[in-house]
């Protein structure tokens, strides 16, 4: 079976081709800038050869018919026709109270998907406008969606609700979903299978932290709480989301600035995080860069975005009455062994003790990072949604 996996964003496609019999990536990509000047494809051609075209893409449909044709190429492509794919899997970013599972796609599922655009307009839209082009370039392939949200709705209603008029969850559904979802059920699962131990009976905090963010506390392999909310804004401090803050603050800048509903939103959503704070860069090695400059504002945006996450992983703990399990993965958790080593650093009444000699030379592969004597095993796991959409859509067709 080959399964095309599609992550359809605002202006982007990012798309693997899996050979589910190996469970092997046959190619790989990404179209950035649809609809922008510019737009332009990077693969990696079947020589294992980085290629980037140059093509202006009008919308979603003409970028996936781009990278069928190039699948399908005799030099760049692994296929002979587009009817070699068997079947598509889409991320799917919200699916509200509707979806705890991935499921496939039919014109119900279709429907509860664009109810649930309300909560997820930057998204769900475009994840929507992957589905409709695959429906209309390959009819009757069948198509599976994995939605972000699933796997956080065993949260309990006393960690997914907020403090506000009861009426406002039944009436629009304001609570807190969560996502990365398909990350942090990946990276719990195969930390557990590397560590030999039952995912059933484990307390797993997971850290998925990059430019995007969010921690989940795993109790006996169910999401218990996590700190995104309604939205991606709420919890750790990210590239340009400014994470928790108190809702005053808001109103009170929303006053004083003149803002309306969608300025603020934009404030809060691309002006804000470790890039607003300190004025250099969303990237964190830029950030890391600048700190190693002394600049104070990259010091302070550092500081403030590994003190939120060690927050975050001290009140997961207490949740759980003790955590078995830490698991680093995203860009910056894979990567960066300073901002791990920040994060980890004076927790040794958690009985959680890094090991600074292992983890200074791991980045973007799986190791145990802490020391044989801690009691809570900190690990580092590459994250792969890919594979997990891969794999939920071929069991969702053979039990189909």
């Amino acid at each position: 079976m080959k399964a095309l996996i599609l992550n359809c964003g605002s202006s982007s496609i990012k798309y693997k081709l899996f050979d589910m019999a190996s469970e092997a990536v046959i190619a790989q990509g990404g179209l950035e800038r649809i609809g922008i000047p510019g737009s332009r494809l990077k693969l990696v051609d079947s020589n294992g050869e980085k290629v980037t075209i140059e093509k202006d893409i009008a919308g979603h449909e003409d970028g996936i018919s781009l990278i069928l044709s190039v699948l399908t190429d005799d030099k760049l492509g692994c296929l002979k026709a587009y009817n070699e794919i068997d079947a598509v899997g889409h991320r799917v970013v919200h699916g509200g109270e509707k979806f705890a599972s991935s499921v496939l796609i039919d014109d119900e599922v279709l429907a509860k998907v664009v109810e649930c655009c309300e909560l997820a307009p930057l998204h769900n839209p475009a994840n929507l406008e992957g589905i409709y082009a695959m429906q209309k370039i390959l009819p009757g392939t069948p198509q599976v969606a994995v939605f972000d949200t699933a796997f956080h709705q065993t949260m309990p209603d006393y960690a997914y609700m907020y403090g506000l008029p009861y009426a406002l969850y039944e009436k629009y559904g304001v609570r807190r979903y969560g996502f990365h979802g398909t990350s942090h059920r990946y990276v719990s699962r195969r930390a557990c299978e590397i560590l030999n131990v039952p995912y059933e009976t484990q307390r797993i905090i997971t850290a998925h932290i990059g430019n995007g963010g969010s921690i989940t506390a795993i109790q006996n392999g169910k999401s218990v709480d996590t700190s995104m909310g309604l939205t991606p804004v709420e919890g750790l401090l990210m590239g340009t989301r400014c994470g928790d803050v108190d809702p005053g603050v808001l109103t009170f800048i929303m006053n004083k600035e003149g803002l309306n509903a969608d300025r603020l939103s934009n404030l809060m959503n691309k002006d804000s995080g470790v890039l607003g704070v300190s004025g250099v860069s969303s990237d964190m090695r830029e950030l890391e860069a600048a700190v190693a400059e002394g600049n104070p504002r990259a010091i302070l945006a550092m500081k403030m975005y590994g003190y939120r996450i060690k927050k975050y992983v001290g009140a997961y703990a207490a949740a759980m009455g003790g955590v078995d399990i830490l698991v680093f993965t995203g860009g910056v958790g894979e990567n960066q062994t300073s901002m791990r080593k920040a994060i980890c650093e004076d927790m040794e009444y958690m009985s959680i003790r890094l090991d600074n000699q292992i983890n200074d030379g791991i980045r973007g592969k799986e190791m145990i990072i802490s020391t044989p004597d801690s009691k809570v095993t900190v690990i580092v796991v590459p994250t792969d949604e890919e594979y997990v959409i891969a794999s939920d859509t071929q069991a969702i067709l053979i039990n189909s």
